[in-house]
């Protein structure tokens, strides 16, 4: 294994920071090819042991792949820059996007931009399903889990948090006896103090925006604060498992957006680099901008940002120390099994939710769950999805690219017809 700098460090996660499009996948294969094909960092199985430790963590597994990679490298300071420069290019984008969306969204040529990028988002989050659905609900328990966590959500409008914990301990029960693992007590275990400590102070810095807020009385950011803190611990499978019931609380129960502002969030996230979970930044900044303007934006954005990434830092530091013994526990491998598999039909209640929010202009509540009013049905809409996947499923453009025509594609159509 190659000795690392931290000048080292800096230049390579930097240029994965940068380069980071496409998702976890595309995301996580560019790592591989930096830290252990190019430079040698890491072997193969400690990268892919990594790997399996970050993906039982709620949050985005490829910052947290990253954060390790550092972590492994120069300990602290080496985890706070990889995971730092792994996120930190797309935040600064979504900032500005964020700012030019505030100010000009309703301009004609940005508006149709933004009906060509919802299009291509729907596209792009049908083939997330496609992909999820092969990996997490295969299999007849899989597909059981996957339908029942779909029907609890969109016929049932149960809570996410309870799909969550019902599918664990179906895991559990289910998978168990499929996964072996070694005995806990024959890996090395650090001191419980060291533990303590390291869970202590990221603790601590996790929970100063919510002590500056109460004594600042603004209950809005408060509010800010502990539904993303909510989101960053509960963010197993992706972000997508979580964009469903982010979407209800803040265009539902907050109002602090509409849903078409949500459906714009999701695409300006999906067009930057670094993890899809900074659409909550978006999010974050609209809302702000609603309820007080751009100070207030600014410091939803920021406090967003905080309780969203410190708790990957804490969990990364807190265990990594543990990683071989993590791994190898039957019973949280059954867990997230069953969690996967509920992701599928997560994803599946997303994507009709969004596709009739999209396709249609008024959607209805019955008793089988959200029903899109067919006389309602947009045909713009309708002709730009069907552009949008011969772009992606026939072409095969990448996302990026798919999304950068359609948005022009959308404009010429809101200017021209």
């Amino acid at each position: 294994m190659t000795s690392v700098s931290l000048a080292g460090l800096v230049r390579v996660f930097a240029r994965i920071g940068i380069l980071s499009f496409g998702g976890p996948a595309a995301q996580i294969a560019l790592m591989h090819h930096d830290i252990v094909d190019q430079n040698k960092w890491m072997e193969n199985d400690d990268f892919l042991k990594a790997l399996s430790f970050c993906t039982f963590l709620p949050g985005p597994e490829a910052m947290q792949l990253a954060t390790y990679i550092g972590w492994r490298q120069q300990g602290v300071i080496g985890g706070l820059i990889a995971g730092t420069l792994f996120v930190l290019p797309g935040a600064i984008i979504i900032f500005g996007l964020a700012l030019l969306y505030i100010y000009f969204g309703d301009l004609p040529i940005l508006s149709g931009a933004f009906a060509g990028i919802k299009a291509t988002v729907l596209i792009v989050v049908f083939r997330a399903l496609i992909s999820i659905g092969k990996k997490s609900a295969n299999g007849r328990l899989g597909l059981i889990i996957s339908l029942a966590a779909f029907c609890a959500i969109f016929v049932f409008n149960l809570a996410f948090p309870f799909v969550i914990f019902a599918s664990s301990a179906v895991g559990i029960i289910f998978f168990h006896s499929q996964h072996s693992g070694s005995p806990a007590l024959s890996f090395p275990l650090p001191k419980p103090r060291k533990t303590l400590s390291t869970g202590a102070l990221w603790l601590s810095l996790w929970a100063m925006p919510f002590v500056i807020c109460f004594s600042l009385d603004q209950t809005f950011l408060l509010q800010v604060a502990k539904l993303f803190s909510y989101l960053a611990i509960s963010t197993f499978g992706g972000a997508y498992a979580v964009l469903a019931y982010m979407t209800q609380t803040v265009v539902q129960d907050f109002q602090w957006l509409t849903l078409p502002q949500m459906v714009d969030a999701l695409g300006l996230a999906e067009t930057t680099p670094g993890p899809l979970i900074l659409v909550t930044e978006f999010v974050a900044i609209i809302s702000g901008a609603t309820q007080g303007g751009l100070i207030m934006a600014i410091s939803a954005g920021l406090i967003c940002l905080w309780v969203t990434f410190v708790p990957c830092f804490l969990w990364i530091f807190l265990g990594a120390p543990y990683l071989d013994w993590i791994t190898n526990i039957a019973s949280l491998n059954a867990a997230l099994k069953g969690i996967s598999a509920a992701v599928a039909g997560v994803m599946l209640n997303l994507s009709l939710w969004f596709a009739m929010h999209v396709l249609f202009d008024s959607v209805k509540l019955t008793a089988f769950g959200p029903m899109p009013l067919w006389s309602s049905a947009n045909a713009s809409a309708i002709c730009l999805t069907l552009a949008a996947s011969g772009l992606l499923f026939i072409l095969r453009l990448s996302i990026p690219m798919g999304l950068a025509i359609m948005a022009v594609l959308g404009s010429a159509i809101e200017i021209f017809f």
